[in-house]
């Protein structure tokens, strides 16, 4: 059984920092691409960043130059490193992974349960 355990997210003034970190656990064959999308109240869910397993990465516009997406493919871990916070940064953050479990041919999506992100003028 595959899992995504995410952790990092809290409250911070607009203008501060944070880091997400999510890490995969389980019966793992191989990874793909990771990433973050997030979902704010009454929208819909939406791709922040993402990183594939040769390490290109791909980030919304909105966030372009104020977030850096990483990965540690010996951890099975992808990190997001959020920067100059802004107030229509707050939403729930969501762990996105392509994996194909063990013993199995075809990789299939897994998503964490979420964290929120919330920041305050």
């Amino acid at each position: 059984q595959v899992r995504l355990v995410e952790s990092g997210g809290g409250a911070v003034q607009s203008g501060g920092s944070l880091r997400l970190s999510c890490a995969a656990s389980g019966s793992i064959g191989g990874m793909y691409v990771m990433g973050w999308y997030r979902q704010a109240p009454g929208k819909q869910r939406e791709l922040v960043a993402d990183v594939s397993g040769g390490g290109s990465r791909k980030y919304a516009d909105a966030v372009k130059g104020r977030f850096t997406i990483s990965r540690i493919n010996a951890k099975n871990t992808v990190i997001l490193q959020m920067n100059s916070l802004k107030l229509e940064d707050s939403a729930t953050y969501y762990c996105k992974a392509k994996i194909r479990e063990e013993f199995t041919l075809i990789p299939s999506n897994f998503w964490g349960q979420g964290t929120q992100v919330t920041v305050s003028s």
